[in-house]
């Protein structure tokens, strides 16, 4: 625990039905992409033997926990109608359940609908919302009765609007007071466990991204875990002048100093690497002088 988190008391828990996960070490959360149509590995997962496969991996690897999507949030992906977004959560939720009965499982949604069917149907541990509740006013109450807990992200706009032109006075000042009042909303819905991710990407510039990044460790003033996903992302590949493909190096840099400026969960696609990089940060935090 940092000197920022005993100032600000930020609570290192969450209870996935049962099972704590503790942050006071950093913790990974694998990214499982089942669309056809993500920015980076899209087409990749879309059958059960390669969603088996890449869940093994990561699994083994390392990863605390799988993050499961069935809808492209890249800027501009077209929306997909609820009935797709269940269809292919089905196929894939039950494929991984049969193989890893007791792994931890997020899924990313916006839909209350979809986290009820989920959690319902397949035990998942964890509601990934790319919108804190706005994009569907059901899901604070839903995620409140299920009793799990609720990852919530600050976007501005949609994935279809957010890239165009967005604009902030003081980004992070936004984005700490957005978080507040959405605290606030969660717990009074019954929401016991949240953890904060700011968004990175989603209706920001890559100066915006920079400034939240440099500027992480202001949001434990509020109280929750954050949670960072920047991995392969154009505020990488793009500065470097090169492609998703070949943002590794970069992730891994940015991983490394959120990581420093307070990140207690990282969403990553490379879990090797991530978890490698977890391991370095903790030995050189808990090092004797």
């Amino acid at each position: 625990m940092t000197s920022k988190d005993t100032l600000f008391s930020t609570k290192l828990t969450i209870n996935c039905k049962g099972r704590l996960v503790d942050f006071s070490t950093p913790r990974i959360m694998g990214i499982l992409n089942i669309t056809p149509d993500s920015f980076y590995d899209g087409g990749s997962y879309t059958c059960e033997k390669d969603i088996v496969g890449k869940t093994a991996s990561m699994l083994s690897e390392g990863a605390d926990l799988i993050d499961v999507g069935a809808c492209s949030s890249r800027p501009g992906a077209a929306e997909v109608p609820v009935e797709v977004e269940k269809e292919r959560l089905t196929m894939a939720l039950k494929a991984i359940r049969q193989s890893f009965p007791e792994a931890l499982l997020s899924v990313d949604t916006f839909r209350a609908e979809i986290a009820e069917f989920t959690a319902g149907e397949f035990g998942i541990s964890v509601i990934n919302d790319i919108s804190a509740g706005i994009l569907d006013k059901r899901m604070l109450s839903a995620a409140g009765k299920l009793k799990i807990p609720y990852i919530m992200m600050h976007m501005q706009g949609t994935p279809q609007s957010m890239q165009k032109k967005p604009e902030y006075r003081d980004v992070t000042k936004e984005l700490v007071a957005f978080f507040a009042g959405r605290i606030a909303l969660a717990k009074a819905a019954g929401i016991d466990d949240i953890i904060l991710d700011p968004g990175f990407g989603f209706g920001k510039t890559a100066e915006h991204n920079f400034v939240l990044l440099r500027e992480l460790d202001l949001f434990s003033m509020l109280g929750h875990p954050i949670m960072v996903g920047v991995s392969r992302k154009s505020m990488i590949y793009k500065t470097l002048q090169t492609i998703p493909e070949e943002a590794l190096n970069g992730t891994t840099v940015l991983h490394t100093l959120a990581l420093n400026n307070g990140a207690r969960l990282l969403r990553v696609h490379d879990v090797k690497e991530a978890c490698e990089a977890v391991r370095l940060f903790t030995i050189y935090r808990n090092a004797a002088v």
